[in-house]
């Protein structure tokens, strides 16, 4: 088992993400992460999916999502060179005046940005790869202890 990513261009209509999430659903296919966003042409959305499976799983994923009406090209990733990245917001509670310093250090560390600031919380915004933003995670947890984390799912494209 595998961590595979792979990136749709799809036509931009009501319920496409729905059929497309259904697919994963109806086979029990288990999705990691699913982005959607708009691109240049108002009527394209493009879709990047990451999970983990075998070979043969993987395969099968792309011909049913080739087979989509809505789907205008699939885009497999594997054995590319890709940009990707993960937005993700964690906000930690409960900051003392040496918390906050602490996690100013973090941030220029890490190359994140803190966005909220409040009397005894701190919000920092996280444009790291998936597995750069676990380990920001874990160390914060460690230091802080629970952190809120709100992740929205990786980007990819394939790298120049």
């Amino acid at each position: 088992m595998t961590k595979r990513w792979i990136s749709l261009y799809v036509e931009n209509q009501i319920g496409v993400l729905a059929k497309i999430s259904g697919l994963f659903s109806g086979k029990s296919y288990n999705l990691e992460s699913l982005t959607v966003g708009p691109t240049g042409n108002e009527t394209i959305s493009r879709v990047t999916i990451g999970l983990i499976s075998d070979d043969a799983t993987f395969e099968q994923v792309k011909k049913q999502l080739s087979r989509c009406v809505e789907v205008i090209t699939v885009i497999d990733f594997t054995n590319k060179p890709i940009l990707i990245k993960e937005l993700m917001f964690i906000k930690i509670k409960n900051c003392t005046a040496e918390h906050k310093n602490q996690l100013f250090q973090i941030a220029q560390t890490y190359q994140v940005s803190p966005v909220d600031y409040g009397k005894n919380s701190l919000i920092l915004e996280c444009v790291l790869t998936e597995a750069q933003n676990d380990h920001l995670i874990k160390l914060l947890n460690s230091l802080f202890g629970e952190c809120e984390v709100v992740r929205g799912g990786s980007v990819a494209i394939e790298s120049i």
